[in-house]
């Protein structure tokens, strides 16, 4: 299957450092946003151990199923490093991070993820948002507690549910999606979805759907154009619309 990618990030406007890391690895087909939590306490560092662990694990171009096992062996694997982290490293107590991965296979798109970093795909000219955020308020939302519009404002709405380095056990969420010719793939922290609906994302998504590097600046800068709270990370894959 044929596909541009791109990946950019960027410290916004707010936040004096860049906690978020990515992953682009056309080779191994690998693509991830980690976004680090713990401000002084090395959220940076958190991340990048995520992306780490997840680039030396997948080492191979493994098909599904394997490949779906192997993410989750990555995310797990990351996780223990963190943790071993802190534990070495009391200054870094605090710190975790979020992780959204997909790994490329033929027309087959593995995806997982820990936390709230985000995968959307543009297809027939709807944004989907194919992950489910470990979120208190996306957590209200999915009881029918909070609206869509009550949780993008609500005080509680940066709480995450589930990341890597909480704890020694991590659950991971793993799906899988066929490829068609022409779908548009994101990948992103929070710092962009927080910023700007899915409605500005899709629209942006739609105009530059040839060219990857264009939609991820165009991201960026609406993102840090609506006030740039948190660093933006974002990964852009667009499947050719003559892929078979």
């Amino acid at each position: 299957m044929r596909a541009q990618v791109h990946g950019l990030t960027d410290v916004g406007r707010r936040r004096e450092n860049n906690q978020d890391n990515l992953l682009v690895d056309e080779e191994r087909a690998v693509y991830a946003v980690a976004d680090g939590m713990g401000g002084h306490a090395a959220g940076d560092v958190a991340s990048r151990i995520a992306i780490q662990a997840l680039a030396e694990t997948v080492s191979e171009p493994t098909a599904p199923p394997e490949a779906n096992e192997l993410l989750v062996e990555a995310f797990r694997e990351g996780n223990r490093r963190i943790c071993e982290s802190v534990l070495a490293r009391g200054e870094w107590r605090g710190m975790g991070t979020t992780i959204v991965a997909f790994v490329l296979r033929d027309d087959r798109v593995i995806i997982g993820h820990v936390g709230d970093s985000r995968c959307y795909v543009r297809r027939n000219n709807e944004l989907i948002q194919l992950t489910d955020d470990h979120s208190w308020v996306a957590e209200q939302v999915r009881m029918g507690l909070l609206t869509h519009e009550e949780a993008a404002k609500h005080p509680m709405r940066n709480i995450v549910t589930r990341a890597m380095g909480n704890r020694l056990e991590v659950d991971v969420d793993v799906s899988e999606q066929q490829a068609q010719p022409g779908d548009i793939f994101l990948l992103c922290s929070d710092g962009l979805n927080s910023m700007i609906g899915d409605p500005l994302i899709g629209e942006i998504l739609e105009t530059h759907r040839a060219d990857p590097v264009a939609a991820c600046r165009a991201l960026i800068d609406a993102a840090n154009e609506a006030g740039g709270d948190d660093n933006i990370t974002v990964v852009v894959l667009a499947v050719d619309q003559q892929t078979p």
